[in-house]
């Protein structure tokens, strides 16, 4: 893998990241306008619809979710630094004296 490859890698397992979030929160408010419209008109053309965005949205996301899966690197949880840590003191550190 070239070092573009790794990079195209970490923008979309970002990008992937940002849109489940964007996914979830468009569940939590789907499942509370069904619930809302089952409740106040149950069977109507609004409860039905919002029925299927709730289902467009848990297929959107389990689909990030996969591939997040898919993206990710398979040897540890976090990226890789790209800056090595030398052991010293950096020049805005404070010293102790």
């Amino acid at each position: 893998m070239t070092h573009t490859d790794d990079l195209t890698a970490i923008r979309a397992t970002r990008q992937l990241r940002r849109i489940r979030a964007f996914y979830a929160a468009g569940i939590v408010l789907w499942t509370a306008s069904s619930a809302w419209t089952m409740w106040d008109s149950p069977g109507t053309r609004p409860m039905w619809t919002s029925l299927l965005l709730l289902a467009v949205f848990t297929g959107l996301l389990t689909m990030a979710s996969r591939w997040l899966r898919r993206v990710e690197p398979t040897g540890s949880a976090r990226p890789p630094h790209h800056a090595a840590f030398s052991g010293r003191t950096g020049r805005h550190a404070v010293s102790k004296s």
